[in-house]
């Protein structure tokens, strides 16, 4: 603690209970549902960055040749590629509904704690469904391909 906000002949802060933490701490306070969807928010942003990289990759790839391109197709056909792909898409659609969310807020509406907490929910719920729907509808299309 600083020496110039304590009561030196206390060791303590004036007008703090003792034994308190100066500060909110991950350690002090349990995780709210809407922290941990703001947290989320920004993780998915990171691997949308990652996630950007493998498709770069993907379309260099193509653009060098028939044999690279190949490689880059084995690679993400695989069951690591696919998995990468799937939380980049995961990530795509969380962060899109989020996004979102965040314009609705930024005009002044769902900022009660109630509305909050249920178009957190309503970003969980387009997440899910825009992901399945997109990873259907591939392998549909896949399916009728080859």
């Amino acid at each position: 603690m600083p020496m110039s906000s304590q009561d030196s002949s206390q060791g303590r802060t004036p007008g703090r209970p003792p034994g308190r933490p100066l500060s909110p701490h991950l350690q002090v306070y349990r995780p709210q549902y809407t922290s941990m969807i703001s947290i989320f928010h920004r993780i998915t942003g990171v691997g949308l960055w990652a996630g950007t990289l493998l498709l770069v990759y993907w379309l260099v790839a193509a653009a060098i040749g028939a044999e690279a391109y190949e490689t880059a197709r084995d690679l993400i056909g695989s069951f690591l590629g696919r998995l990468c792909l799937f939380g980049w898409t995961v990530a795509l659609f969380y962060h899109l509904c989020n996004g979102i969310r965040h314009l609705v807020w930024d005009i002044g509406l769902g900022l009660e704690l109630r509305a909050s907490f249920y178009s957190g929910m309503a970003v969980l719920a387009g997440t899910v469904l825009l992901t399945l729907v997109t990873w259907i509808a591939g392998y549909t299309v896949m399916g009728s391909l080859q």
